[in-house]
C-alpha cells in the first residue's frame, strides 16, 4: 500500500532574536500530533542561540569555522571554499551565511545541531504531549550536481535512516546496502513549502509517524561519512597536489642518486 504524507508550512512565525522561545512560538502556530515531524531552518536556531557575529570581513569567518579545506576554486572577485566545518558538515563556506542577518553581521551554524534539535523536540514535548520528531536543515550543494537542496544538519526523536538492509525488493532480490537517509529526504521535501524568501522557516511532515522515536536515537551527525570510508575526500587539485607532495619528500628522503 503507498504511503501517504502531507507536509504544511507554519505560518506566521515573528522574526527570531537571541533567547527566543522556538518551541513556544511553534506551538503558537500550529497544533501537533502524535507522529509530527517538524523540519525548522536552522537559521532560526542560530538566531534563537545568539549565533550572530559582527563580521566585516566574511571569509574569515569562514576561516574561523574551518577545520579542513576540501577544495578551493577561484574566480574573478573571489573564491568559493569547500570545507569541513566544526560540526563536521562539508560544504560551501562553513555555514557562514550573510543572508537575512542584520548587516554587518553573519551568521553561524548551531554549536551542536543535534543537540539543538533535541532540546527543541524535548520542549515541543513537554508543551503539546504530542510524540514528535525535529529535523534541523540547511541547504547545502552536492558533488557532481548543480542547484542546491535542504539537508537534515540535526535530528532528535526521528530516524535519520530507514535501514531496509536484509529485506527484499519486489522482485524478492535481497537488499544489502538500501539505506534512504530518509532525513535529507524529508528536509528537502520539506524546503518545497518553507522555500527562501517566503518567511516560513518551519514545516510539519505528517504521516509518517513510524519515524518518529526515542529522543536519543542517532542525529544527523551519523549520516556524516567517516573520513575512512570517504573515496572523494578531497578535490581534484587538492588531491593532485598533496599526492606531488607526499612523492616529492618520499624521494628526498631516499638521499640524492650517486654513480659509480
Amino acid at each position: 500500500m503507498a504511503v501517504k504524507f502531507s507536509i504544511e508550512g507554519v505560518e506566521g512565525l515573528p522574526e527570531i532574536t537571541k533567547g527566543a522561545d522556538l518551541a513556544a512560538l511553534i506551538v503558537d502556530g500550529v497544533l501537533l500530533e502524535d507522529g509530527d515531524i517538524l523540519v525548522i531552518t536552522s537559521k532560526v536556531v542560530s538566531k534563537a542561540e545568539g549565533r550572530t557575529v559582527e563580521a566585516a570581513d566574511r571569509e574569515q569567518a569562514i576561516s574561523d569555522e574551518t577545520v579542513r579545506v576540501v577544495a578551493t576554486r577561484t574566480f574573478e572577485g573571489g573564491a568559493t571554499r569547500i570545507v569541513e566545518n566544526r560540526q563536521g558538515i562539508i560544504g560551501a563556506a562553513a555555514g557562514v551565511d550573510a543572508s537575512n542577518a542584520p548587516e554587518g553581521t553573519v551568521l553561524l551554524l548551531p554549536v551542536d545541531p543535534d543537540a539543538s534539535a533535541r532540546a527543541l523536540a524535548t520542549g515541543l514535548r513537554a508543551l503539546t504531549g504530542a510524540h514528535v520528531g525535529v529535523i534541523l536543515s540547511d541547504t547545502l550543494g552536492r558533488p557532481w550536481r548543480e542547484g542546491q537542496t535542504d539537508l537534515a544538519i540535526g535530528a532528535a526523536g526521528v530516524h535519520v535512516f530507514d535501514d531496509l538492509r536484509g529485506s527484499t525488493d519486489a522482485s524478492g532480490k535481497p537488499l544489502a546496502v538500501t539505506m534512504p537517509c530518509v532525513a535529507d529526504e524529508l528536509a528537502g521535501a520539506a524546503e518545497l513549502v518553507k522555500g527562501k524568501s517566503s518567511g516560513v522557516p518551519v514545516a510539519v511532515v505528517r504521516g509518517l509517524g513510524h519515524l518518529v522515536g526515542d529522543l536519543d536515537l542517532p542525529g544527523a551527525r551519523s549520516i556524516q561519512r567517516p573520513a575512512e570510508r570517504d573515496l572523494f575526500r578531497l578535490g581534484a587539485d587538492e588531491a593532485y597536489n598533496e599526492g606531488y607532495r607526499d612523492g616529492f619528500d618520499e624521494s628526498q628522503a631516499e638521499g640524492p642518486l650517486t654513480s659509480a
